[in-house]
């Protein structure tokens, strides 16, 4: 097995690490290599997996990285084992100096203080005793490192040269964005870290993708405010109206494009006691959407659908229904030919702070956007790890400035459920036709031939074959019981929520 080595980048990262970076990102990356990292631990809150922190743990390499739950931002790097990796730092003269050094390295299982201190990274202040945990952090801007230390031999008044003998061996380091890490454990779960794209490795390379998407917030009557990380820029997408150019002019190519042409839940669009073939009004759940949910990324295993990965230009003439496959982005967008959204909530009739878009397609068979789905790739569900996650936040429930009462991406289903139903109660002729449109529909992803069983396994995991977009890192996805297979979808005007069991939202769908 070929043995880590990085460079390490004090509060910034290590190697191809860099603090920041999403879950998705690092796990794509880290799956890309199986030969250098033959094994992946991940560990959740089944409970809570949106509170708190998620740990990815790579035992054969002696690392592990903490993310945190709502944004999953790598927010700690820690090596826990210095014997199963190559880490160093280099000097002004560029030469480097490794961590653990190499004519000692299968004589101690560590960096010794006295190598830190004196060869590695250099003096620095007075590190801080943990009496719990029986351990003293030695503690550099952006790195620390733990050594063992029984409460009898702690002296405050001593300095660290009198506490740490010169041969310990540190048992683990971590990196961190802070000053020391007494400052960094205060805001190490909250702090707005800097792109990664400032990143030292990353930095020398030409990237011109746009900035990540850092929330998306839903303003009813088809209307989306779409945020980016890092800026106070955003951009509006208007469904029904925005074509898939200026989709590509803000967030560039996609990472595939997924043709829809799947009728296995065609029946749902005729059930009911007239005929309903009609295309229904904006106040009611449409059946057809709820399909249309688990259809953004369906395995393009048979003959009726195919998926194109961007290499080179697309013909967007023409008015084939297809996904836009944001993977890195953490959504999908619906191409088709112009449709009405939904009606806007009885809250903002006539609100003209949310602005129309700035001027009207001329042609009806002119492909647009007519739905987002936002994933959120919540641990432990089926669909884990397709998408970056999504963070979301429907506006007209979520009063500005109020941020116990937001309704968001990280806010339990029965919560938004009961403000959703408060909202749209003027819209139903009376309680038992709300309750009737907004009952749930079970979906299991289990099963391999459900038409709801791959909801954004684009590709064909669950017959075998590998990933499709451009990055992916394929591989064989079967469902062995550990995942949340069976979720429930629930509709609202313009909203579809695919819920898991433990009442956290997994993707909704706008439209």
């Amino acid at each position: 097995m070929p043995q880590f080595s990085a460079q390490l980048h004090p509060g910034r990262g290590l190697g191809f690490f860099a603090l920041g970076t999403s879950m998705h990102d690092a796990l794509t990356r880290i799956k890309a290599e199986p030969l250098t990292f033959p094994k992946i631990e991940l560990k959740h809150d089944s409970a809570e997996p949106l509170k708190t922190p998620t740990v990815v743990e790579l035992p054969a390499n002696g690392l592990r990285f903490r993310f945190d739950g709502p944004e999953q931002r790598l927010r700690l790097i820690e090596i826990i084992d210095f014997t199963k990796n190559h880490v160093y730092v280099k000097q002004a003269n560029d030469k480097e100096r490794d961590l653990v050094r190499p004519e000692s390295a299968g004589e101690i299982t560590g960096p010794s203080f006295r190598h830190i201190y004196q060869r590695f990274l250099g003096p620095t202040y007075a590190g801080e005793y943990i009496k719990q945990s029986g351990v003293y952090i030695l503690s550099y801007p952006g790195v620390a490192f733990t050594f063992p230390m029984k409460e009898s031999d702690y002296d405050p008044s001593k300095d660290i040269i009198s506490l740490i003998p010169a041969n310990e061996v540190a048992t683990s380091m971590a990196v961190f964005s802070g000053e020391s890490w007494t400052e960094a454990c205060k805001t190490m779960w909250t702090e707005v870290l800097p792109s990664v794209k400032t990143y030292p490795p990353f930095a020398k390379t030409k990237d011109a993708s746009p900035d990540e998407v850092s929330l998306i917030k839903i303003h009813g009557g088809g209307k989306l405010q779409v945020f980016r990380k890092w800026t106070k820029n955003c951009f509006w997408i208007y469904l029904g109206e925005t074509t898939p150019q200026q989709i590509l002019a803000e967030l560039g190519p996609p990472d595939s494009i997924y043709y829809k042409n799947d009728q296995r839940m065609f029946i749902h669009k005729t059930r009911g006691a007239s005929n309903t073939m009609v295309r229904p009004q904006g106040n009611d759940l449409r059946q057809d959407d709820l399909t249309d949910t688990d259809l953004s990324s369906h395995p393009a295993s048979d003959d009726s659908s195919r998926e194109e990965t961007i290499e080179d230009d697309v013909d967007y003439s023409g008015t084939e229904e297809r996904f836009m496959n944001y993977f890195y982005q953490g959504f999908d967008i619906m191409l088709s030919t112009q449709a009405e959204p939904s009606v806007p909530p009885p809250s903002q009739t006539g609100d003209k702070e949310v602005p129309g878009p700035p001027f009207k397609s001329g042609s009806a068979n002119r492909l647009v956007a007519t739905k987002l789905i936002l994933h959120g790739n919540v641990p432990g569900s089926y669909p884990f790890n397709r998408h970056r996650r999504c963070r979301w936040e429907i506006a007209y429930l979520s009063p500005p400035g109020d941020e116990g009462t937001r309704a968001d991406s990280e806010t339990p289903f029965s919560e938004v459920e009961e403000k959703l139903r408060e909202e749209w109660k003027s819209v139903y002729a009376s309680e038992a036709e709300a309750k009737q449109k907004q009952r749930g529909m079970v979906l299991n992803r289990g099963w391999g031939d459900s038409p709801g069983s791959s909801i954004e396994m684009l590709g064909g995991w669950e017959e075998g074959t590998t990933g499709t977009h451009p990055r992916s890192t394929g591989g064989k996805k079967k469902y062995d019981g550990t995942e949340d297979s069976t979720t429930t979808l629930y509709g609202f005007p313009g909203l579809v929520f695919e819920v898991l069991r433990n009442g956290f939202v997994s993707a909704v769908t706008v439209f």
